[in-house]
């Protein structure tokens, strides 16, 4: 081989490198995506029903929607009552409209392949909820527990129980549907459904939260999710980077990392190449 052609290798060796070096990053999936639960009715629809294709509709007027707006409601409604479907989604409330817009994209997707053929469904993702069915849901209370997750005890500690059960109580008496907070080293947040009336979310997310602290007692994180409400803390450890649970958004610095680290194995694979077209350069003298 010319050494002409050893370079040309040499090069386009390298650019695959730093190629597989950057592309994996940039293509992790956001954490909000993750899904928390999921769950459908027993009820089934007839394939290419009119009932499907107003599913088929819902399901892009959800979509549509969250490109604007980070909570919404549709009945699409039918020649006959069996036909009518109604649905909702919402998104976190610190989440920007591009993000809310992708992860509700993502559980209408995840939604119909896990609740495929069933007249409804919901799908709590980390960063969003959707929820459907061919009976009214919209407006009405729902305290039903559908997730409790718990992290391990750390023992009785008077200053972080004392700080937890602050943060909980700043959360129960805060008002609006979104609520995030925090009290020492404890973060925490709760949201309510859009559809439930100022009293109604009041109560929904004081039943999440007592239900967190008397099921969870001295765990060092606690998720309670009931139907149309949810309440969440975390007093350190992994689980409190997640955004859920009341902290900044670091993805830009994250991101901002990840691209020095890949500059930097890029430098060093042109410096290596530059050595061995230097020394090869030399060979085919």
């Amino acid at each position: 081989m010319t050494k002409r052609g050893i370079s040309r290798r040499l090069i386009t060796m390298g650019v695959f490198f730093c190629m597989t070096l950057l592309l994996p990053k940039f293509s992790e999936s956001s954490s909000t995506s993750a899904v928390l639960y999921s769950g459908c009715t027993q009820q089934r629809y007839t394939p290419n029903s009119p009932y499907q294709s107003n599913l088929d509709s819902l399901f892009t007027s959800l979509v549509n929607s969250a490109t604007y707006s980070s909570y919404n409601n549709f009945t699409i409604v039918g020649s006959t009552q069996q036909d009518a479907v109604f649905g909702l989604y919402q998104c976190r409330g610190d989440l920007a409209m591009p993000d809310c817009a992708a992860c509700v994209a993502r559980a209408v997707t995840r939604a119909g392949d896990i609740c495929r053929g069933t007249c409804g469904g919901s799908v709590q993702l980390d960063g969003c909820f959707v929820k459907y069915d061919n009976e009214t849901f919209l407006g009405a209370q729902d305290k039903t527990v559908v997730l409790k997750k718990c992290g391990p005890s750390v023992g009785y500690n008077p200053d972080a129980m004392g700080s937890r059960d602050a943060l909980l109580a700043g959360l129960t008496a805060a008002g609006g549907n979104f609520r995030v907070g925090g009290s020492g080293e404890v973060r925490g947040m709760a949201q309510c459904s859009g559809d439930l009336s100022y009293g109604e979310c009041q109560d929904c997310v004081a039943e999440a939260i007592s239900r967190l602290k008397g099921d969870c007692g001295t765990a060092d994180y606690g998720d309670m999710f009931l139907g149309k409400c949810y309440a969440r803390y975390s007093t350190g450890g992994a689980h409190a980077n997640s955004k859920a649970h009341g902290e900044s958004n670091h993805g830009g610095i994250k991101t901002f990392a990840i691209i020095i680290g890949s500059l930097a194995g890029a430098a060093i694979v042109i410096i290596f190449l530059a050595f061995m077209t230097k020394i090869c350069g030399r060979q085919g003298k």
